[in-house]
């Protein structure tokens, strides 16, 4: 059984964490974390497949090739990316700053930096957030932490669980950040996951790639792909467990934990999206292969025109099927049925009389639910996304203001 239970990043055992205002953000809120494990953990990672990386990214993505961290040091309001050699030395000296504090290997500190690309760190004000944030680790700071790393977020995204594994009370926390610049390619956000179960790095790897396949990475707010994307776990050991050396019951009782923090985190991310004013989960069922299901709820889920009609509570689902026909999937349009909520639109590729103020009850929900059978397999998927208003216009019409 899985409970959730509070404290975000800092719930497992041997973790503790901070969120400090260093100046990068105008508005004064809080934009540097730190996470930081007692003892150094087992890591994994995913990241973003945009071939333009940020230096803050790329420096993790070599750190982490050791299997081993202590903490994970994220700063917004600032990108650190496309700088050239200024930001691979900023990336370098921020690592380096945290571990001669943290007394551990350079090689043992995750960076990560989101928001503006292009423009460079203002290092002092970082170093001073570095040290703010370290003295100021504790074993409450979670919610700090999941604060300081949000940029356009609207809410901070945090989440933690507790469940059994060989004999042992088990947790799992995380936090992560991402409102626009979103679309599934991995990792489309950043996000640092904890938990305290002694596993091995193999499995963790195995775990964390399997699961982001399906939760993290099925996740569009407006069809772009981040350069600072990634997600991160950290595995201490600390609740002395046996250790999970394999892929028996104890294994998918653990894998199911980190699906449901992930899947957590992942609506949250779509319910936040810029501007949105409604989730949406998108589901093609009866594919032909798992691609084509692919194809089609992501089209769908990127169209501004499928995204604009759930904003203004209007049933035009000629939109969605328009959308699946230029994903490229190979299907039949006289076989489709189209769902908006439990309301059938579509069946075998023609329009039905439908009930237009049922429609406009669901669509008014602050979750809508589009489902399209195509009628040629067995094959489904789904992935979460958000309706297009003015305000992600407004938004991203002036972010760098």
């Amino acid at each position: 059984m899985i409970n959730i239970v509070e404290g975000g990043v800092t719930a497992p055992k041997g973790y503790t964490a901070s969120g400090v205002a260093c100046g990068l953000k105008n508005n004064g809120n809080k934009d540097l974390a730190v996470v930081c494990s007692e003892d150094i953990a087992v890591a994994a990672g995913v990241f973003t497949k945009n071939v333009v990386k940020g230096h803050s990214l790329q420096l993790t993505m070599e750190h982490i090739k050791s299997g081993y961290a202590k903490a994970v040091i994220i700063n917004s309001g600032n990108a650190n990316a496309c700088l050239g050699e200024q930001g691979i030395k900023d990336a370098n000296e921020m690592a380096e700053l945290a571990a001669h504090l943290l007394n551990c290997k350079k090689e043992n500190i995750l960076i990560g930096s989101t928001g503006v690309i292009g423009i460079p760190l203002n290092l002092p004000k970082v170093r001073g957030g570095i040290r703010s944030g370290i003295s100021s680790l504790s074993s409450e700071g979670g919610h700090d932490a999941a604060e300081a790393i949000m940029t356009t977020d609207l809410v901070s995204k945090e989440i933690a669980v507790d469940i059994e594994i060989q004999g042992e009370r088990v947790r799992i926390g995380g936090m992560a950040k991402g409102s626009g610049m979103i679309h599934p390619n991995m990792a489309t956000m950043i996000s640092i996951i904890t938990t305290d179960a002694n596993i091995s790095r193999g499995l963790l790897d195995k775990a964390l790639k399997e699961v982001v396949s399906r939760t993290f990475n099925r996740v569009s707010v407006d069809g772009d792909t981040s350069v600072c994307d990634m997600v991160i776990v950290l595995a201490n050991g600390a609740a002395e467990n046996e250790g999970i050396v394999k892929e028996d019951a104890e294994y998918a009782s653990f894998k199911s934990a980190l699906d449901f923090v992930c899947t957590n985190l992942s609506r949250m991310i779509a319910k936040d999206g810029e501007g949105a004013t409604k989730l949406i989960e998108v589901i093609a069922e009866g594919a032909l292969n798992e691609e084509d299901a692919y194809k089609v709820v992501s089209s769908i889920a990127k169209s501004p025109l499928v995204k604009t009609a759930i904003f203004g509570e209007d049933a035009n689902w000629g939109r969605i099927i328009t959308a699946a026909g230029y994903s490229g999937a190979d299907f039949d349009p006289n076989l489709v049925d189209i769902y908006i909520g439990d309301l059938m639109v579509c069946r075998n590729g023609a329009g039905l009389k439908f009930d237009e103020d049922a429609a406009k009850e669901i669509l008014k929900k602050d979750e809508v639910k589009i489902k399209i059978n195509l009628k040629r397999g067995i094959a489904s998927d789904r992935i979460w996304t958000c309706d297009f208003s003015y305000d992600y216009v407004k938004i991203n019409g002036s972010y760098r203001s």
